[in-house]
């Protein structure tokens, strides 16, 4: 009786564990913070993404294994950022787009930390973002984008059905 009982308490804890793992991931999200560096004039980009999620991205895009054992895995991951985020500064009724410098990337705590940069000598107000990375690949992805100069601060949401959208200046009721 005491062994019928313990494989049963066996067998819930299994079904349980294998329960959560499968909901485990239901949120899919990225972290962007864009911030203009007052002392350099040089607009600073920091992504943070699912290590997992882009890596998964990547792996289906391409169709190889992708991780980061992978010799060539900063270069594919620096290809899929470029196509899926820019920054596009509209002068005269033209889109510039801003060309990020890559810095680089670590990984940390299941994370892909991304650094990229550019000189930018103007206010963030009147840039456009796109923004649509992972969305192609997880329709429930939402990526928000954190920005800050020393004139404004503010966040951008951007999903399946908002890639694209425009820094405006924020007007206080005060």
């Amino acid at each position: 009786m005491k062994r019928s009982s313990l494989f049963k308490s066996f067998i819930f804890c299994l079904l349980c564990g294998a329960t959560l793992s499968s909901v485990a991931h239901r949120y899919f999200f990225g972290l962007t913070e864009l911030s203009v560096n007052p002392r350099t004039n040089n607009i600073e980009v920091i992504h943070q993404i699912t290590a997992h999620d882009i890596d998964n991205a990547i792996a289906e895009l391409n169709q190889i294994h992708f991780s980061p054992e992978h010799p060539e895995y900063e270069q594919f991951i620096q290809q899929y950022v470029e196509a899926h985020f820019q920054l596009i500064n509209i002068k005269n009724n033209k889109d510039h787009e801003i060309k990020l410098n890559w810095i680089g990337l670590e990984i940390a705590k299941g994370y892909v930390y991304i650094y990229q940069e550019a000189h930018f000598e103007n206010y963030l107000v009147g840039l456009v973002v796109k923004n649509d990375l992972l969305v192609d690949t997880y329709p429930k992805q939402v990526n928000t984008v954190n920005y800050e100069d020393n004139k404004i601060s503010g966040s951008l949401t951007f999903s399946t059905s908002v890639k694209i959208a425009t820094i405006a200046k924020i007007k206080n009721n005060n």
